[in-house]
């Protein structure tokens, strides 16, 4: 396995320690070929992606996506991403950044100015522009109106 680079950090993006190695994926590594996924992914050193990398579902306990640090009601914080986590996905490659969960802040609360702010964008859309009716649901863009006028309007057409 080739070594980790001289000087990683800020300056190239990589983090200071190479990520931990996971020993099913080792072993999958050291009989040659990139021929599984799994194989093709895994690059803990970050040597051939830049951030260690890991196929999807194979990642590091405490290293978390965005959408997962925000389940567990977290932010990344400013801190820079620790790895990534590598997949197919109709011939494409596709990955998403981990953070280290220890690093990781809580969510920045609420504040009233913007709580007031997301009502009132919830409520224009559930106003029908045509009718003026305040709905249970929000009013389909394609639509642009209610269902009651939206069918009133192709009865006609």
């Amino acid at each position: 396995m080739r070594s980790a680079p001289v000087l990683p950090g800020p300056t190239t993006y990589m983090p200071a320690i190479p990520g931990p190695g996971i020993p099913m994926l080792e072993g999958l590594a050291r009989r040659g070929g990139r021929r599984s996924i799994y194989a093709e992914f895994y690059d803990p050193a970050g040597m051939r992606f830049g951030l260690p990398t890991y196929p999807w579902k194979w990642a590091p306990p405490g290293w978390l996506t965005v959408r997962q640090l925000r389940a567990k009601g977290l932010r990344p914080g400013g801190q820079e991403p620790a790895g990534q986590v590598m997949w197919r996905h109709r011939k494409q490659r596709r990955h998403a950044y981990l953070y280290l969960q220890s690093l990781a802040l809580p969510v920045r609360p609420m504040t009233p100015a913007k709580q007031r702010a997301l009502d009132r964008a919830l409520l224009a859309r559930m106003t029908c522009i045509s009718c003026g009716r305040v709905l249970p649901y929000c009013i389909s863009k394609s639509l642009g109106e209610c269902n009651d006028c939206a069918d009133g309007a192709r009865e006609w057409s």
